[in-house]
């Protein structure tokens, strides 16, 4: 890793060069280059036997071999790396060459051919400069060993500075981009399965009045212009619910939720969730149609359905994925049969199972903590979590032939929850009940306690058909799908405590040397 020094003394030169090229007439910003061909399209293109193909490209500089009346230029774009060959004899201006960097992005015209050790190459007529790079990058440099295998030095590896820094990770790292295409992809096929059924896909409000939808804390705002406050939505959830009342049969919507909660491998503070919702459906209906929808999404983004997740586990999608109820899995890995249990037994299994507990948690919070601490961490192959209890889902309908417990289900892949599914809640008089018991528990000491919505108990009343909705985690799918282990690596732009270091004028790469340290 470079010092702070050195950090500063190849900034100062990079700013002279710039200067020297100005001087000379170059343009260094210019508004635009006529492009023709991507990289990998150039080479594929190129045939030993075809006449002349000729080629205008663009790119980042990812590696320089000067030799004088001539260079070897490596650039980098979207598609990949293409070479390109500098002929001082054919470049009238080869001369500024000498005062290009590694990082710069450059435009270069000409022809393709193929070199003596077999790498077809891009001849060089005329190049140009679009950016001069001024800030130094961590570029890796490669080589193949004797038995074949990538050696890779000098790469842009701190995890911490990758986050901070997306633009230089995804510039330097191709693969870190390659999974951001996997996600897009991923949106891309849920978004065509759920259009081609006829689902209306939908927006509705980030900022609320009044939070709802799922057990969390919000982030609280401030509206001046009405003087009331303001709350970033926990879930998409009760607005999609008041549309079917007003008549919409199936609608989702892709979209940000916000939770002032923790920071771990698998929780972000804004993350995408899907949520869909089907009217004169049920849960048993709508895990059959998400079985169908991913079986699509994981052909899509990987090829296969067997997936290796980034413990090293091997996940199966092949439909039909397990079923099991909570209480048949708590009393599998327990021992225990939870049925019928109350607050107080629920808690002394919990210690007896070395589960933690406290005073402010009700029946729902303390299955929920043994299923989370005995149960979940043994779900590593697609499985359908059924039948949970009452207090565990306040909006969910109750089942109807097991009294106590609603007809939700929860799945979970690789010991992450991924999608809730519930057989909605319609009745108005149950919902406000549920509400209340909700109240109750907050005033006990629960923040993430549901409050009381009367403007959704409203829509209610006016009347919504029976529906099934299903939620699903986007984030967490594309980190089952790319083998990354941490939710940070699959969203551009984590959240991360402000570095003070660097927003005093600190350097980089001295704050990563810190950090490293």
């Amino acid at each position: 890793m470079q010092t702070r020094t050195q950090d500063n003394d190849q900034v100062a030169r990079r700013y002279e060069e710039l200067e020297h090229l100005e001087s000379a007439g170059v343009l260094a910003y210019p508004y635009a280059f006529d492009k023709t061909h991507s990289a990998a399209a150039a080479k594929s293109q190129y045939q030993d036997d075809t006449p002349e193909l000729t080629v205008a490209v663009a790119g980042r500089i990812v590696g320089i071999r000067r030799m004088g009346k001539a260079s070897f230029v490596h650039i980098q774009d979207d598609s990949g790396r293409l070479q390109i060959y500098l002929k001082k004899d054919d470049l009238p201006d080869y001369d500024q060459f000498r005062l290009y960097d590694i990082g710069d992005i450059i435009g270069a015209a000409g022809y393709m051919f193929r070199t003596r050790t077999n790498e077809v190459t891009l001849h060089a007529r005329s190049f140009t400069l679009l950016t001069k790079c001024l800030s130094p990058l961590p570029i890796a440099k490669e080589e193949i060993d004797e038995e074949g295998n990538r050696i890779v030095h000098d790469q842009f590896a701190d995890k911490e500075m990758r986050y901070r820094q997306r633009y230089v990770d995804l510039a330097v790292n191709p693969e870190v981009r390659d999974v951001f295409r996997k996600r897009a992809k991923l949106i891309t096929t849920v978004r065509r399965y759920l259009d081609q059924r006829n689902y209306l896909e939908v927006e509705t409000p980030v900022l609320h009045t009044m939070y709802g939808g799922a057990a969390a804390r919000p982030f609280a705002s401030h509206l001046n212009a009405l003087d009331i406050p303001l709350f970033l939505r926990i879930s998409l959830e009760l607005n999609l619910k008041r549309l079917m009342v007003g008549g919409f049969e199936g609608v989702y919507e892709l979209g940000k939720n916000f939770r002032n909660e923790g920071i771990d491998k698998t929780h972000n503070p804004e993350f995408t969730m899907l949520e869909l919702y089907v009217a004169y459906r049920d849960y048993m209906w709508m895990m059959e149609m998400t079985e169908e929808m991913l079986t699509e999404v994981v052909m899509a983004v990987n090829g296969s359905l067997h997936v290796t997740a980034a413990n090293g586990a091997t996940l199966d999608f092949t439909p039909p994925y397990r079923r099991a109820t909570m209480h048949g899995l708590i009393a599998e890995y327990t021992g225990k049969d939870i049925e019928g249990m109350d607050l107080a037994s629920l808690r002394a299994l919990a210690h007896e199972q070395g589960v933690h507990t406290d005073a402010t948690m009700g029946i729902g919070k303390v299955i929920d903590e043994i299923f989370s601490e005995k149960v979940q961490p043994h779900l590593v192959q697609p499985t359908f979590v059924m039948d949970y209890p009452e207090e565990m889902v306040p909006l969910a309908k109750p089942h109807r032939s097991k009294a106590g417990l609603v007809e939700s289900w929860e799945l979970i892949i690789n010991t992450q929850e991924l999608a809730p599914c519930f057989s909605e809640l319609n009745d108005p008089r149950v919902q406000r009940r549920r509400f209340t018991e909700q109240a109750k528990l907050r005033d006990a000491g629960d923040d993430e306690a549901m409050l009381i919505d009367e403007d959704f108990l409203r829509a209610l009343e006016v009347g919504m058909p029976p529906a099934a909705g299903m939620g699903l985690g986007i984030d967490r799918l594309t980190m089952i799908l790319t083998g990354e282990e941490s939710i940070r690596d699959v969203i551009f732009f984590p959240m991360m405590r402000p570095d003070e270091r660097r927003d005093a004028g600190g350097s980089d790469a001295a704050a990563a040397d810190e950090t490293a340290g």
